[in-house]
């Protein structure tokens, strides 16, 4: 078996093990940023599934960096897993590619093409804002100045980002909040992006079946006449 067979064999048999990982990461993050769980026994629970996953994680990315046989040039050319691994807030958005592989194991998917497109857009901007959202709060609250004193403010922030709306009532001062902006304005036109390519493409598919009969003519429409 080569590198590539294998490396696609390991990740079909941790695909869903690896995307109920990240929910688990983000829901203890979530428990301890938002202080659910005041106590000193439920935040080391939360921490210590933190530090469980992240291990997880790394393991994920240290077997397929040995199964790749890339070397150091697995880090460049796998730059985004990189990238997760340094900041697993960014790993609940592997739940999309848990949905895409649910689908295809059951054969070809029923969904047509815009519509997956806009359903992984849609669970990408919920996973994404909501990890985001968390980030802030934890960020912005207690600062002085700030304008983002409650998770419904980080929300709200959340979502004027994402939609690219921007309307400036609330914004965070902080560095790791500012950071935090600039990835989410990045993935908010991202996702745009593709879901309106996506609605004009299937727009100009509709409009294209609908042009057809009229392109053909009432004759070829009808037919050759009878004897």
């Amino acid at each position: 078996m080569d590198d590539d067979s294998r490396t696609e064999h390991w990740e079909r048999r941790t695909e869903v093990p690896l995307g109920v990982a990240s929910l688990l990461f983000l829901a203890a993050y979530a428990v301890r940023v938002l202080a659910l769980d005041p106590s000193d026994a439920g935040q080391v629970l939360c921490l210590a599934v933190l530090l469980a996953a992240w291990a997880v994680f790394a393991l994920d990315y240290a077997v397929r960096w040995r199964l790749s046989g890339e070397g150091a040039r697995f880090v460049r050319t796998h730059w985004l897993d990189t990238l997760v691994l340094l900041l697993p807030l960014l790993r609940p958005l592997r739940v999309v590619r848990v949905y895409e592989a649910v689908l295809h194991r059951h054969g070809r998917p029923r969904l047509a093409l815009h519509a997956r497109v806009i359903v992984y857009a849609g669970l990408s901007v919920a996973l994404l804002g909501f990890a985001g959202a968390l980030a802030v709060y934890q960020q912005e609250h207690a600062e002085p100045g700030a304008t983002i004193r409650t998770f419904g403010d980080a929300v709200w922030w959340t979502c004027a980002t994402l939609s690219t709306v921007g309307y400036g009532d609330v914004s965070p001062v902080t560095p790791v909040g500012r950071l935090v902006a600039v990835g989410l304005m990045a993935c908010g036109l991202a996702l745009l992006g593709a879901v309106t390519g996506s609605f004009s493409s299937w727009l100009l598919q509709v409009f294209s079946q609908e042009d057809e009969p009229t392109r053909e003519g009432p004759g070829d429409a009808e037919g050759p006449p009878g004897k």
